[in-house]
């Protein structure tokens, strides 16, 4: 806008085409004490206006005559129901005073166009924007139903809740439960998170480690019968657990059927943190600092700090939890110390490196701690000129494999389906994956201290062969990219 005021500063509008939109328009402005002129073509509406205080003007908006009555406004709503009165208003006030600012109402896609061209600074559909307030009422609606059938699951519950996380839980995992352990320490139940695999991943520790977060593992439960509800929290199997499912709560969908008591699968959303944040939101619930600063990390990890995959409703999530979190307990998780195994097995990455133009696939040989191959794969990705990186280790008689990748042109997920999904598991997305492949597919040796390197070095040759075909380079000539 030329005038250079801001639209909040403004005080002098005009109207044109008083029908219902405008009217209800015009009250509004008037109710903020803002100085409205209302110009229709249709006398007895104008006179009905004035009747009510309204300034208001008979003329047809079609003519030149429309436009200089309302020259001296800053703003003007061209709000007809005929979009064609709305181009021939808007075509005189733009040949007038071409520093107006202008929002003019049109019918659909194509008259909006058209607007535009003319010079609206906005241009509004009603249709659309009556579909998107009632899109926002249906959500609004389906949130409270939702956290209404999620408390009276909750509240039924007789001894404890079980929080059931991913088998090796990740940041967004951990936070969700932890919220979901808030809401039923609201509603006045007990319960416990608990997670079949490990912990990990060092920033993972870190997370749990620096909010106080308590996990108890599967295998150390000595009585399951105290659990009478169980809740699948970014979790989507219940397969090595004998108890019945009764609620799951995740942006992803399930790889096997349920049918608890109890849905919410959102694949629209980036995070099962933002879907928890919109429920401590709903119970109007005092967001303790622990839980507000673990679904900020878990939006931030699974966004990848907004970067990937981001919806309005993962920023609206992460700017309501902003106030609440601890900052600096957020800094030192994303940087946390290297463990003597994790630096062993980057340095083992780095120095069997094999490169094939942008992409990168590493053996880091016999592993312990398997999720140190996801960080090497991320380190390695720092690497001048490599777009896509994959670091694979033996452990357990099995092949594990994390996959990082920045090129947008490659789906690092669905390479590792491609490359293993008929011989093992994979999981992942478009910029991180993982993978584990029974050893014995590749060798059909059975592991001992003698047969280790043998296995090493069929196992190598194997697993990047089939993932530079995947990849779609050619493999056999590697570099080190020295």
């Amino acid at each position: 806008m030329s005038t250079g005021v801001t639209i909040s500063s403004i005080s002098d509008y005009a109207i044109l085409g008083c029908g219902s939109v405008g009217y209800a328009v015009a009250e509004e402005l008037v109710e903020q004490g803002k100085d409205v002129l209302i110009i229709d073509r249709d006398e007895s509406r104008v006179e009905s206006l004035r009747d009510q205080d309204l300034d208001a003007r008979t003329a047809d908006i079609r003519e030149p005559e429309a436009a200089d009555l309302i020259a001296e406004r800053d703003v003007v709503l061209i709000l007809a129901s005929d979009v064609e009165s709305n181009k021939r208003a808007l075509e005189h006030i733009r040949t007038n005073n071409d520093g107006q600012f202008v929002v003019a109402r049109a019918s659909d896609p194509v008259s909006g166009d058209e607007l535009a061209e003319l010079g609206a600074d906005i241009v509004i559909n009603p249709s659309s924007v009556i579909a998107e307030s009632a899109l926002r009422a249906l959500e609004s609606g389906e949130l409270e139903y939702n956290a209404g059938k999620l408390a009276e699951l909750v509240e039924e519950t007789q001894n404890r809740l079980a929080i059931i996380t991913q088998d090796s839980p990740d940041p967004d995992s951990i936070a969700s439960a932890a919220a979901l352990q808030a809401i039923a320490d609201h509603l006045g139940i007990e319960s416990d998170i608990i997670y079949l695999g490990d912990v990990g991943h060092q920033e993972n520790r870190a997370f749990v480690n620096l909010l106080g977060i308590d996990l108890v593992q599967w295998d150390e439960i000595e009585d399951y019968s105290a659990y009478d509800t169980v809740a699948l929290v970014d979790h989507a199997t219940s397969s090595e657990m004998d108890l019945s499912v009764d609620a799951v709560i995740d942006h992803h969908e399930p790889d096997q059927e349920f049918e608890p008591e109890f849905v919410d699968i959102r694949p629209n959303m980036s995070s099962t943190s933002t879907i928890m944040t919109k429920y401590i939101q709903e119970f109007d619930m005092n967001v303790s600092e622990e839980v507000a600063t673990a679904l900020l990390y878990g939006i931030r990890a699974e966004t990848l700090d907004f970067k990937r995959d981001t919806t309005p409703a993962d920023l609206t999530a992460a700017a309501y939890l902003y106030p609440f979190a601890n900052h600096d307990t957020l800094e030192q998780v994303e940087s946390p110390s290297m463990s003597p195994e994790t630096l062993d097995v980057l340095a083992e990455a780095i120095a069997n490196r094999d490169v094939q133009g942008s992409h990168l696939v590493s053996n880091a040989g016999f592993v312990r701690d398997r999720e140190a191959l996801t960080q090497a794969a991320s380190h390695l990705l720092n690497l001048e000129g490599v777009t896509t990186t994959a670091v694979f280790g033996i452990a357990d008689e099995t092949i594990f494999l994390a996959g990082r990748s920045k090129d947008i042109r490659i789906n690092i997920g669905k390479v590792l389906d491609d490359a293993y999904g008929e011989m093992g598991e994979t999981a992942g997305h478009s910029t991180q994956a993982s993978a584990e492949i029974p050893l014995g597919i590749f060798t059909g040796i059975e592991i001992s201290e003698d047969t280790r390197e043998t296995l090493l070095e069929l196992t190598e040759e194997a697993v990047k062969r089939t993932l530079f075909d995947a990849m779609g380079v050619d493999g056999s000539e590697g570099s080190n990219g020295s």
